[in-house]
């Protein structure tokens, strides 16, 4: 079969919703692989790694800029500072912008990486997401396709499936759940947010929620309809069962058993009290709903708090962008900022993600979760140094565009020793200067936290291979 071939089976599999998840590899699973998949997700933890038994990334979706939050360089001339200040904050070694001033008050939990360089020869938002998402550098065909690179099955897996591989479960809640959306609007959907090559299993869950509801979240295939109970579906399961056994010698295809884990999993999440429970937010105390905020970026939030107390091992946010801002912002309404850059931060984005994220790092530490959560805050990509984008009307414009080359990433809890700043860009920030890391060495410091030592996978042909040679853990983050 072409590369071609199963690329196109690749995306005629992903259309159908099976538990929430639509992008899979049922194509590429062969007699045996399903086995050495199973063997690899269970794959000993390494004792000597971090404390993290859940991860929550926080990926602000469009492009955060570094140098306007906590890398900003009030020594560099007018046309790259911008107006925001830096302020102190409860670590010494940190100093983040003005606007963050919740943020700063739980300075002492962070550790701020300010000299992670992504760069990638198309310097936009799909390689962005790729290579932050999986720890890879894209390969030839995000620039030869640009916007119109889909999710491939030989994809390298997004680091939240490879951490779900490791901590599969037989029960309950799925290993990885996404929310509040599926990054970007179709047919642009981005890629390395999937298992890809690793295994359709191990894709996660897609929640849904909505700014004119922001308290309700969805998964649309798992909808009970027609007055069928709990009891009268677990009925019929059990007499499905029956019926399969007596099948089941002519059942061999790895494609038929993959489908099957899938129902089981599905079955398992409608029947699951804890289902319910979890995403049941308006049991939480109204006071804590307010100290997060009223968005749905923060209600996601507070949601991953209660994914990670239900023992869910890897939650991703991925920032839902406002579209009623886009236009000011010259953006999708995220962190895009083409246009209007600081009035967007100052007014919109800043405020939001302040209070929010502030609330969780608060909210986790006061319930004793925070040592065994590692929370990432990410992006696809910084944004130039220099003001003003030739899209938005140049310096007048006050934006800045695209800048896959000096980025800034968020640590907390999971073992991490807070209130640090690790490496250094230079004085424009454009490039890393001190300590330079690459995404690659995030991801394998997501593994190291998580207990994982181990990146052994295998082909088709039971063959081994390493889902990520490049790359190092940043041992000295941990205590």
């Amino acid at each position: 079969m072409s590369i071609f071939h199963r690329r196109r089976t690749f995306l005629a599999a992903s259309t159908s919703s099976i538990a929430g998840l639509h992008f899979g590899t049922p194509a590429r699973i062969r007699a045996g692989e399903s086995e050495t998949r199973l063997q690899a997700a269970n794959v000993a933890r390494n004792d000597g790694g971090g404390q993290a038994k859940s991860v929550i990334l926080f990926f602000l979706c469009g492009g955060a800029s570094h140098i306007d939050t906590w890398d900003l360089k009030p020594n560099a001339p007018a046309e790259y500072r911008g107006p925001f200040q830096p302020i102190p904050t409860s670590a010494p070694e940190i100093q983040c912008c003005e606007h963050l001033p919740l943020l700063a008050k739980q300075a002492h939990h962070l550790a701020v990486l300010r000299s992670v360089c992504g760069t990638v020869n198309t310097n936009d938002h799909h390689a962005g997401y790729y290579y932050n998402l999986t720890g890879h550098v894209p390969d030839i065909t995000f620039k030869t396709q640009g916007n119109d690179r889909r999710p491939y099955a030989e994809d390298w897996p997004f680091m939240g499936s490879v951490v779900a591989s490791r901590n599969s479960k037989s029960r309950g809640l799925p290993s990885a759940i996404t929310l509040p959306h599926k990054p970007s609007k179709l047919p642009y959907t981005r890629p390395g947010q999937f298992a890809a090559r690793l295994g359709v299993e191990f894709d996660p869950l897609y929640v849904q929620g909505s700014f004119d509801v922001p308290l309700k979240f969805q998964v649309p295939s798992l909808v009970l309809s027609g007055g069928v109970t709990a009891e009268q579906l677990q009925s019929r399961q059990q007499l499905l069962r029956q019926i399969d056994s007596a099948r089941s010698q002519f059942e061999v295809s790895s494609t038929e058993q993959t489908w099957k884990r899938h129902q089981q999993r599905s079955l398992d999440l409608l029947l699951s009290s804890n289902t319910t429970k979890v995403f049941d937010l308006e049991s939480e105390s109204q006071a804590t709903r307010a100290r997060y905020g009223t968005s749905i970026n923060a209600m996601s939030l507070l949601l991953a708090r209660r994914l990670v107390e239900a023992e869910t091992p890897f939650v991703t946010v991925f920032w839902k962008e406002n579209e009623a801002i886009a236009g000011q912002c010259k953006s999708a309404g995220g962190w895009d900022t083409h246009g209007n850059n600081f009035e967007c931060l100052k007014n919109h984005l800043l405020p939001e993600f302040d209070q929010a994220f502030s609330a969780l790092i608060e909210d986790l530490a006061q319930r004793d979760l925070l040592a065994q959560t590692l929370l990432v805050v990410n992006s696809e990509m910084g944004r130039t140094p220099k003001i003003g984008d030739p899209r938005s009307g140049g310096a007048s414009g006050a934006g800045r565009d695209h800048w896959t080359h000096c980025q800034s990433v968020l640590m907390a809890g999971g073992g991490i020793q807070g209130g640090r700043a690790y490496g250094s860009s230079d004085r424009f920030g454009e490039y890393p200067s001190e300590r330079p890391l690459t995404p690659a060495d995030i991801a394998k410091t997501v593994y190291f936290a998580t207990g994982i030592n181990d990146l052994t996978a295998h082909d088709s042909q039971g063959r081994s291979y390493n889902l990520l040679d490049e790359g190092r853990p940043i041992q000295e983050l941990f205590g």
